[in-house]
């Protein structure tokens, strides 16, 4: 049994992170920003240094799975300050507890550092080709790749990097700055319209199947290793849409089609083999099932025909 802490554990892969690894065995720690009731949670903002040095002071553990990030291409432009803070000096922060303590860390990246690489996303490809992030969340999540590299040159540091594609499902409640999975099924649901960027697909990641290979992390850890996690469908925006307009019986009217939206990776097209050989990655729920399992849990969690609910977000 590993003494493990997860940051960002009241986000939606953190929330079905930690019961993966409890039900593992180990001692699963919970940090994040705001109160909660857990009797193993530690509230803490990881862009104060202050705040962290409370918390690593008194415990040590032996891994950090450290997901506390701003999310999003929009979010990062209208809360640029709370985005580079969090993921930059957030990650710093983290790290440099790391170097003293020791633990090692999954540091969780993002499938936008591949930036305006228009091929088959391959690990490889960020050692062996000039990228161009195209906005301020991918900048940040490279910098904090960066980080975790010349920390581990540097001081010897022991971290995994994943990069993970589109992870949707349960647990991802809405806001107007989450995934394109979670905003067309709200807002299908509720009868709010919603806008289709033509030329844009995506590789969905079901929730389940990604949490199941980044738990796996803890049981075959190897320094220094980057893994993409993708599903297994390439699929075009209009395709995804369509399957939550069939989820939720939603009047197809309320959709708009447009051209590509800018300054945001146009294809992402992904290479699992790496999370394959090495994390037993396996996709076990298509698009379509992964989409009606996240409508229904939203029908539920927003009740859906009754009155609204407010802070339901229960772990």
């Amino acid at each position: 049994m590993n003494k493990i802490l997860v940051t960002g554990a009241l986000g939606t892969i953190g929330r079905h992170l930690v019961p993966e690894l409890r039900a593992r065995g180990h001692d699963v720690w919970l940090l994040d920003l705001r109160h909660y009731h857990d009797d193993r949670y530690l509230r803490c903002d990881v862009a104060s240094f202050r705040q962290l040095e409370r918390i690593l002071s008194v415990h040590n553990f032996d891994t950090v799975y450290h997901l506390a990030a701003e999310f999003g291409r929009w979010n990062g432009e209208d809360f640029y300050d709370t985005l580079w803070a969090t993921n930059a000096i957030g990650t710093k922060n983290i790290i440099r507890w790391q170097e003293r303590q020791g633990f090692q860390m999954v540091f969780f990246s993002s499938s936008e550092v591949y930036g305006d690489y228009d091929g088959l996303m391959t690990e490889e490809v960020m050692d062996q080709v000039e990228i161009k992030q195209l906005n301020d969340y991918a900048m940040t999540k490279w910098v904090g790749e960066m980080q975790c590299l010349n920390s581990a040159a540097m001081h010897g540091t022991e971290t995994v990097r994943v990069r993970l594609f589109n992870t949707y499902g349960p647990g991802e409640f809405y806001s107007p700055y989450r995934s394109v999975n979670c905003l067309f099924c709200y807002r299908a649901l509720l009868g709010i319209p919603y806008t289709v960027f033509r030329g844009h697909r995506r590789t969905s990641t079901y929730v389940s199947d990604a949490v199941r290979a980044l738990a796996n992390i803890e049981d075959n850890f190897r320094p220094g290793e980057v893994y993409n996690i993708g599903g297994g469908e390439f699929h075009d925006v209009e395709t995804l849409s369509e399957y939550v307009l069939e989820a939720t019986g939603a009047d197809p009217s309320l959709v708009t089609y447009r051209d590509g939206e800018p300054f945001t990776t146009k294809v992402k097209r992904v290479d699992n083999g790496k999370a394959t050989r090495d994390l037993d990655f396996r996709v076990t729920v298509s698009l379509r099932e992964g989409v009606q399992r996240t409508v229904d849990w939203m029908r539920e969690v927003y009740r859906v025909g009754e009155s609204p609910v407010i802070n339901t977000d229960v772990m």
